[in-house]
């Protein structure tokens, strides 16, 4: 039927349309168009004007039914309506009054301060994506080690010879490197396969310590889709003649030479054993560090007594492993132009919080994943919110370095004093 309609009703064999804007109003002010159903318009008016001609009380009585029909329907189209539009208010509010945990990270925008830091569970797509799922607004991906690329070098006999602690993510010394993890070329495509899988941003991570040919991987994983680089750099000085600032300057190279290779941020994931750490994070940023992971956690070798050989130990981390990088984040805060990353020790909203505090921009963990599940990441992010709206804290950004040390009524706390208060409290306990 031709024209514009609000709804219609079928009465027996005869189809009231009420209103149409082709016809008159009746008294009720209600337009209305009378017809068969399905035929068309000519059609439909002349057999009602035989039904009015015929039997007006009855065309009437239809037309009253009709009317009757609509005007309920609209009721309660109208009922509904008005509870959708509540729905959608109540919905609004909530939005508006829940804290906005939203942060940045690399000129990265996160709808969250929860990172999942390199480990096994970005093996497998699949297990990315349920890091997506429970809330993770950003994965790094585990390491492409130097040695899996250039593992007929010379530099990785002589790493093997020297017998160098395990890396982060290694779980002994040096696996059969034909068989650990991914082959460089297979890396690449993982990180096609989960940019193509998850939403959430990819961060490539490369661990070595040597310039070389092997950096121009960092050319290929940004080509390969990742949004940004974690360089993982570790060396453990054994050589008595090697001194701190030659040390320092192999970082330095390194991070330049993959400068050059890429355009994408990078993230610097450093350890705590440099002699003068503010100056260090300060040149690194100049050599073109746009974060610092804060801290590797490395896993120390243990000896076992019965076979006499040295092993590997791997122990996940505890809310312990916090303070560490805690104090260093509230003491590089505001110093240094550079967003920081906290790893080591996040399990709880707690530790989130204190790392925001602290000035990190995001939290990172995987012990606690890989302890108590992925799903984790869901009740952290709600015990965030909760603790937050408890404290009337509307975003992360507003307590963003709020406890850095320049921020703080005693700075000192940071310092050589209070580990002199600290020993100080053991007197309390003494008999």
């Amino acid at each position: 039927m031709g024209g514009s309609f609000f709804g219609g009703a079928v009465i027996g064999r005869i189809l009231i349309v009420v209103p149409h804007t082709n016809h008159a109003r009746n008294d009720n002010g209600w337009a209305y168009h009378i017809g068969f159903g399905g035929l068309d318009h000519g059609y439909n008016e002349a057999h009602y004007r035989m039904l009015l001609q015929s039997d007006a009380a009855r065309s009437e009585q239809l037309l009253n039914q009709a009317q009757q029909h609509v005007q309920s329907r609209w009721r309660k189209d109208q009922q509904l309506a008005a509870k959708n539009q509540d729905g959608a208010d109540e919905q609004q509010e909530q939005s508006e009054t829940m804290p906005d945990l939203t942060t940045t990270y690399l000129g990265l925008q996160l709808k969250n301060p929860l990172v999942a830091s390199a480990s096994p569970l970005s093996k497998k797509v699949e297990l990315v994506q349920q890091l997506e799922e429970a809330g993770a607004s950003a994965v790094v991906l585990y390491s492409l080690f130097e040695e899996q690329i250039t593992h007929e070098s010379r530099a990785l006999d002589h790493y093997l010879t020297h017998g160098a602690e395990s890396y982060a993510e290694a779980l002994s010394y040096f696996p059969d490197l034909d068989h650990y993890n991914l082959e460089p070329d297979s890396y690449l495509e993982h990180i096609q396969q989960v940019k193509r899988a998850v939403d959430i941003p990819v961060i490539g991570s490369l661990n070595g310590i040597s310039p070389g040919g092997w950096v121009e991987y960092a050319r290929k994983i940004e080509q390969a889709g990742a949004d940004a680089l974690e360089l993982n750099i570790y060396y453990l000085p054994t050589d008595v003649s090697v001194g701190s600032a030659e040390l320092e300057e192999i970082y330095i190279t390194l991070l330049r030479d993959i400068r050059l290779q890429v355009r994408i941020p990078i993230a610097v994931k450093l350890s705590p054993f440099f002699t003068a750490l503010p100056y260090m994070a300060r040149r690194l940023v100049q050599a073109g560090a746009d974060g610092l992971v804060l801290f590797n956690r490395f896993y120390q070798p243990d000896f076992n007594l019965e076979t006499l050989e040295v092993v590997p130990n791997l122990t996940l981390s505890s809310s312990h492993d916090l303070r560490l990088p805690l104090r260093w984040i509230a003491i590089l805060y505001g110093q240094i132009e550079a967003d920081f990353a906290l790893t080591s020790g996040v399990h709880t909203a707690e530790d989130v919080l204190k790392a925001i505090m602290a000035g990190a921009n995001v939290a990172m963990l995987t012990s606690e994943l890989l302890a108590n599940g992925i799903w984790r990441l869901h009740d952290i992010l709600d015990d965030l919110r909760t603790w937050m709206d408890r404290h009337e804290y509307e975003s992360i950004a507003q307590m963003r370095g709020s406890m850095s040390q320049r921020a703080v009524a005693e700075p000192a706390a940071f310092e050589r004093a209070n580990y002199m208060k600290a020993l100080n409290s053991f007197d309390q306990r003494l008999p």
